[in-house]
C-alpha cells in the first residue's frame, strides 16, 4: 500500500509544477545595445581579467594556474599573445570567435604596453588576421 502511495506521489509532482516555468535559454529582459568594446583596455576588463586578475598578475587556485600577465617575456614577440588569444592554450579558452581583429590587437597591445611590460612596438589587425584560423578550435569533450 505504501509503494502505492508513494508512486501515486511521484506521479503527481509534475502535475503541480506551474504552468509555464521559464528556461535558462528563455528571452533574456535585457534590451539595450551592447556596449562595444573597443580599446584594449575594455576588452582586458571584460574578457581577461577575470582569469589574469586586474594587476596582470594572474592567479593559481581551484585546481588551475592563470598566468601572469605582468613582466612576461613571452610577450616581447606580438605573435605568441595573438596566437594564443585566438587558439587558446592549456585550459585557456580561445577567442577567435567572440573577438575581432581589432579587439585582439588592442588587447595584445595593452597587456604588452602594461603590467610592468614595455613593449612598445605597434600591434595592428593585419598580424592578427593571418593568425586567424581557417577552422575555428573546437571543444574536446
Amino acid at each position: 500500500m505504501r509503494r502505492i502511495v508513494l508512486l501515486s506521489t511521484l506521479l503527481a509532482l509534475p502535475l503541480l509544477a506551474p504552468p509555464g516555468t521559464a528556461h535558462a535559454d528563455s528571452a533574456s529582459a535585457f534590451e539595450g545595445a551592447v556596449q562595444p568594446m573597443t580599446t584594449g583596455e575594455d576588452v582586458y576588463h571584460h574578457v581577461c581579467q577575470s582569469c589574469h586578475m586586474p594587476d596582470g598578475k594572474g592567479a593559481m587556485g581551484a585546481g588551475a594556474q592563470f598566468p601572469a600577465l605582468a613582466g612576461n617575456a613571452k610577450l616581447q614577440a606580438s605573435a605568441y599573445p595573438i596566437y594564443v588569444i585566438m587558439n587558446g592554450y592549456g585550459g585557456m579558452p580561445w577567442f577567435s570567435e567572440m573577438l575581432t581583429d581589432q579587439q585582439i590587437a588592442n588587447v595584445v597591445a595593452y597587456i604588452r604596453t602594461h603590467f610592468g611590460n614595455n613593449y612598445t612596438d605597434p600591434v595592428t589587425p593585419t598580424e592578427v588576421t593571418p593568425q586567424r584560423p581557417a577552422i575555428p578550435p573546437k571543444e574536446i569533450y
